[in-house]
């Protein structure tokens, strides 16, 4: 992910309910290193999402713990219930199985984001747990949802 692109996606944004899925401002992203502001996470753990005419329509976290990795991932706001959302989550496990092969692939989603969880489903992730965490907008509740079947390249 560029710093280009970094920013952009700070200016994306969501309808409610989804708007805390809003970025901070760019300057206070890299003001404070946080997430894609920090250069050196954003190289590792981050990816744009690039359409075919060269189109920044998403974006991907790579996050590594022990033996897992745990997607994050967002799409551009105008193109939320367009239909791209399973093809796109599908080439974000794809690139999430061929950075760490043998590592399991799980993402977490708020409960009450049913739109997410059938795409999530759809595109071969099932849930496993339910937990409750603090997020940064306080307490909420989540679903750990695990990839069950390898993503057949496309």
């Amino acid at each position: 992910m560029s710093a280009l692109h970094a920013q952009t996606i700070c200016t994306w944004n969501y309808p409610p309910p989804y708007d805390l899925f809003n970025w901070p401002s760019w300057e206070q992203m890299s003001l404070n290193q946080t997430d894609f502001g920090d250069p050196e996470l954003r190289e590792r753990q981050f990816a744009s999402i690039i359409d075919t005419t060269g189109d920044l329509i998403g974006f991907a976290q790579f996050f590594p713990l022990l033996g897992v990795t745990r997607l994050g991932l967002g799409l551009r706001p105008s193109l939320c219930g367009t239909g791209l959302g399973v093809p796109f989550v599908r080439v974000i496990a794809e690139e999430a199985q061929r950075r760490a092969p043998f590592d399991e692939i799980d993402l977490e989603v708020l409960t009450w984001n049913t739109r997410a969880i059938h795409t999530y489903e759809k595109a071969g992730f099932q849930i496993t747990d339910t937990y409750q965490r603090n997020s940064l907008h306080g307490p909420a509740e989540f679903h750990c949802m695990v990839l069950k079947a390898p993503v057949i390249p496309s």
